[in-house]
């Protein structure tokens, strides 16, 4: 058995404390080569999160602070004319690393939230008639404040089909705040880790995962959950043909984690709720904060409604 995966997530736990099952999800993510979006508020530990995720593979870290004037050239990068050569030369934006956090995605314009999205689904830029390859492999972690709403441009639906899972890291419980103020972690604690693997085994266990053996009984399995989205009274917009795709590849990335060279209900039923939070569309204001916990009891329902394969 592969102990890389058991590793990393072991690495990053070691700074990222009593979150052990958001940073699974986030491993499960690289993994099948999907990308994080983190709804959640200020100081909750989600720069740690990827400083420590870039770190433990050994990887580079770059950080993007969205504000309203962010320009699409922040972010993929522009050419710059160099008068010694009368030539322009590609300057890299931050888009250009292993890990990136994409802090407040929502604080930019949806000009400059196409262009970073579009760049994380091709996993390539075009500047000027001229095509850019990203790094692999490369994850990002966008976060968005679910309280603060004025000033900010919500991601559609659409956009947000495009990240595979989506995470809330929350307060820590009494004890392991006690812990984290023992230790008072700090960023320069994930600094510190060393890496427990590098991008060439990365991409290995990456395509691992898509060998992962899916049997017909947890194909058809899959099929009714993404159905049974679709026909609930209470959502208005179910999983689609790409967050089914997400579903499979983020159940074969557990299985994996597990193990295992084949995939179980447990793994679809462990992924299902972040793969598909963000994805449904309920009947009432997207903007309400109980929405998010309307939709967990929803897809709750969903899970109880399907039977799962013997």
């Amino acid at each position: 058995m592969n102990r890389v995966p058991t590793k990393l997530l072991e690495s990053i736990c070691t700074v990222l404390i009593g979150k052990q099952e958001q940073v699974r999800t986030v491993v499960v993510a690289l993994l099948a080569k999907g990308h994080v979006l983190i709804e959640d508020i200020p100081g909750v530990g989600k720069t740690l999160l990827a400083l420590a995720t870039a770190r433990s593979i050994g990887g580079r870290f770059r950080r993007i602070q969205f504000t309203s004037d962010t320009l699409p050239s922040d972010v993929i990068g522009i050419n710059v004319y160099d008068p010694k050569t009368n030539e322009f030369e590609f300057k890299e934006g931050p888009l250009f690393t292993d890990v990136l956090l994409a802090d407040e995605i929502n604080r930019t314009s949806s000009r400059t939230q196409s262009a970073m999205l579009e760049a994380m689904a091709e996993g390539k830029v075009s500047v000027d008639g001229r095509t850019y390859d990203l790094t692999d492999p490369f994850l990002v972690l966008a976060t968005m404040n679910p309280v603060e709403r004025f000033g900010s441009f919500q991601l559609p639906e659409s956009q947000l089909d495009r990240f595979m899972v989506s995470i809330g890291l929350g307060y820590p419980d009494r004890d392991h705040e006690r812990e984290i103020l023992a230790r008072d972690l700090e960023h320069m604690d994930a600094e510190r880790l060393e890496p427990i693997t590098n991008a060439e085994t990365i991409r290995d266990l990456q395509h691992k995962v898509r060998r992962i053996r899916v049997e017909s009984s947890m194909m058809e399995y899959l099929l009714d959950l993404i159905k049974a989205t679709r026909d609930h009274p209470e959502i208005r917009l179910g999983i689609s043909s790409r967050g089914g795709l997400h579903l499979k590849r983020a159940m074969q990335a557990s299985a994996l984690l597990e193990g295992r060279d084949y995939v179980i209900p447990q793994d679809l039923r462990r992924v299902f709720m972040p793969v598909s939070l963000h994805r449904i569309l309920t009947l009432e204001h997207a903007g309400d904060g109980m929405t998010r916990k309307r939709k967990r009891d929803i897809l709750n329902q969903v899970l109880r409604s399907v039977a799962a394969p013997v």
